[in-house]
């Protein structure tokens, strides 16, 4: 009788850790499929806006680099571009960015294309959105893996639907957001310990912008302490050399001055802005030929932003696979506090990996960003409803943009406030193997 009585008590708690869990799966899977449906709200409506207006004068940049990339070829746009700033070549992008503005400047004069009003300027900004969709699903693969990575649902739903990635996907007409996804999914692999993945994905993102290549140190670092690091830059190397095999056997030096020294414009953004209020002449100036001093501040903050990185990929090689988001928030965080130039749609670069590293800061910083956005391209549009936004090349149209985008910058300087302390600390907890 004592033992049946035990046995029962056993069964009643099977029972009841059983009943426990199938209510908890039940609920993440409701909590999934509501930021599932979310996602894809924002994916929906960022069709209409990219279906339904033009985009601002990026978009028309671009589609003169396709006619120039048709008539022209690549070198000849490389060298000329699109003339907006006495007669400087702008064509800044990879070549990865050229083969798709050729693609879809083909596609865009296909008459059935036509007929739904499929144009070039909704088909630049088609990958982008998807990218964004690509970017929460992978964000919740990674919430399913970890405790450690378990996002509020808050978090993710604002991620799903942020204003932030609604006006630069949906309106702007850039390739920044795909840049995010390739990062994302290399950041991912290491997660799952795919170093071939990560390679390929990284180089990747690298194919958009080259700006990614700040962080390789950190994927080095990482999978080198793994002891597989060549596993991991052999596909960066070979995707590399594929994509930029015509402009390194071409036009090498053209290629670097137009792409890899390429800089933002100073003044627009954080500490240049900050200088450029002084009116002191070292501090002025924008794309081209800047004074000595703008020179000399330049190339510090670029030293400084590359020694940070490296700083926090040397420090944290040894942690584990999840911490590696971190480390990537930490060196995004670092680079747009001392970047000297920032143009608006950068701010969807960090998103992701500052929402795996602290909520919180993701949340304040979506709303500053939100804020600047909406009052830089509402300015370039002259109002609600946007059609299409055109930026001039006029002081008081950057100043008052770098005006509101001293709000994210002050937000991610109290981020480094708080995160730099655990960017470069060695926990021995979170060590993949002990020394």
């Amino acid at each position: 009788m004592e033992l049946s009585a035990q046995r029962h008590h056993e069964l009643e708690s099977e029972i009841n850790v059983g009943v426990g869990t199938v209510s908890r799966n039940f609920r993440i899977g409701q909590e999934t499929v509501l930021i599932l449906a979310a996602a894809l709200a924002g994916f929906f409506l960022k069709l209409a806006i990219a279906y339904s207006t033009f985009g601002t004068n990026d978009v028309a940049s671009f589609y003169m680099f396709a006619g120039s990339l048709r008539d022209h070829g690549l070198e000849w746009t490389y060298r000329n571009g699109v003339v907006f700033f006495s007669n400087f070549p702008v064509f800044n992008h990879p070549p990865l960015t050229a083969y798709y503005l050729e693609l879809i400047d083909n596609l865009s004069k296909n008459p059935l294309l036509r007929e739904y009003s499929l144009t070039f300027p909704f088909l630049l900004r088609l990958p982008g959105i998807i990218a964004d969709l690509v970017s929460a699903f992978v964000l919740i693969r990674i919430r399913q893996l970890t405790r450690r990575l378990r996002i509020p649902n808050w978090a993710m739903l604002l991620f799903a639907l942020s204003p932030v990635s609604v006006m630069v996907s949906g309106f702007h007409g850039n390739t920044d957001s795909i840049l995010v996804m390739f990062l994302l999914l290399a950041a991912y692999a290491c997660l799952r310990e795919r170093p071939i993945w990560c390679g390929i994905f990284f180089a990747l993102s690298c194919q958009v912008k080259i700006i990614p290549f700040l962080l390789v140190p950190i994927f080095w670092f990482f999978w080198q302490r793994r002891q597989v690091a060549m596993r991991f830059i052999l596909p960066v190397a070979l995707v590399t050399a594929a994509l930029w095999i015509q402009p390194l056997l071409q036009f090498p030096l053209l290629f670097f001055r137009n792409v890899v020294s390429y800089n933002s414009l100073w003044g627009s953004w954080g500490i240049s802005y900050c200088l450029k209020l002084t009116e002191w002449s070292q501090f002025k100036g924008g794309f081209f030929n800047l004074p000595t001093g703008a020179t000399i501040v330049v190339w510090a903050l670029k030293a400084a932003i590359v020694g940070s990185v490296f700083a926090i990929a040397w420090r944290r090689r040894h942690f584990a696979d999840r911490e590696v988001f971190d480390s990537l928030a930490c060196s995004w965080i670092i680079f747009f506090v001392l970047a000297p130039g920032v143009c608006p749609q950068y701010l969807v670069w960090p998103a992701p990996f500052i929402l795996l590293l602290s909520p919180i800061l993701y949340g304040w910083f979506t709303i500053a960003s939100s804020v600047a956005l909406f009052c830089f391209y509402n300015s370039l549009t002259g109002g609600l409803p946007w059609y299409i936004g055109i930026a001039r090349n006029n002081a008081d149209g950057f100043g008052q943009s770098a005006l509101w985008a001293l709000l994210p910058w002050f937000a991610l300087i109290v981020g480094i406030i708080f995160s730099w302390k655990s960017a470069i600390s060695v926990n021995s907890a979170a060590e993949t193997e002990t020394t």
